[in-house]
């Protein structure tokens, strides 16, 4: 009896996408913990290093799953796929589900690597270093409220997507493809750079639950609030799904519709007397 080539093609699509988020939470969620670990050690980082580290996750990220799926690495990038340019809607949830499932392996490997390190400053494993794994209003010592930080959810990931569907356009100006993954790795920075006070720039469900999901299941018994105590694990999911619809759609009315059709873009780029096949 033979496999359904469907379905492994779904596998396989899921394993990359499984893999290149890993790989992604592995430089983010891992930086994260060398500045909060490192930090009485002779500073191992700050919000810079931790900026690059989350832009250079997602850029090698997209390497190794760019091939097969295009490289989503996050639910809400899939979610605006799906709304508006015919993903397919049945494979939403599996993506999300892959997505998820390799941020929650990463987190568990920086979890497991920066123990004696995160025990040594925090042995309760408290709010002060929850921030390691999972985001919170003003990064956890601010005063920043849950309206405030979903607001800025929505914003980054509006951004996010904007920017994310205006390079991978071919009516636009879109990088060379093996570029692609590098110039979206800048744009994760440069939003960490202008938009991780409020709410620590998660703009992907799947980076911040996976990660909470699973310092929860190794001792962060805070992990579902934040500093205040407050429910919290909501608004980063929700956020970036209000969010990256808008970022799409947005895209799509301000820019898209005046491009040029993908047959007028080729037709402009050809020599005179260049015959196309």
């Amino acid at each position: 009896m033979t496999e359904n080539p469907r379905k492994l093609g779904l596998v396989g699509e899921m394993a990359a996408e499984f893999a290149g988020t890993l790989i992604l939470i592995l430089f983010g969620v891992g930086v994260v913990a060398q500045v909060v670990s490192g930090g009485s050690a002779g500073g191992l980082g700050n919000h810079n290093s931790i900026a690059w580290g989350w832009g250079l996750g997602v850029t090698f990220g997209i390497y190794v799953a760019g091939r097969l799926t295009g490289a989503h690495l996050n639910p809400a990038v899939t979610l605006a796929l799906a709304l508006f340019r015919d993903f397919s809607w049945s494979k939403v949830a599996p993506y999300a589900l892959a997505q998820t499932a390799g941020a929650f392996v990463a987190a568990l490997i920086v979890r497991a690597a920066y123990n004696d390190t995160l025990s040594a400053i925090d042995p309760q494993h408290t709010i002060a270093t929850q921030g390691v794994f999972s985001t919170l209003p003003g990064n956890g010592t601010l005063p920043v409220g849950t309206t405030a930080a979903l607001i800025d959810q929505i914003i980054g990931t509006a951004i996010l997507l904007f920017l994310i569907f205006a390079v991978t356009d071919p009516r636009n100006s879109a990088p060379l493809a093996n570029l692609t993954p590098v110039v979206v790795g800048f744009i994760v920075l440069a939003i960490g750079i202008a938009w991780g006070t409020n709410a620590g720039y998660a703009i992907n469900p799947a980076r911040d639950f996976g990660p909470r999901l699973a310092s929860f299941l190794t001792g962060y018994g805070t992990a579902w609030r934040d500093q205040n105590g407050s429910l919290y694990f909501w608004v980063p999911i929700v956020g970036p799904l209000i969010g990256a619809p808008l970022g799409a759609v947005l895209y799509d009315q301000l820019v898209r519709r005046f491009l040029p059709l993908e047959d007028a873009v080729e037709e402009s780029t050809e020599e005179p007397g260049e015959v196309r096949t």
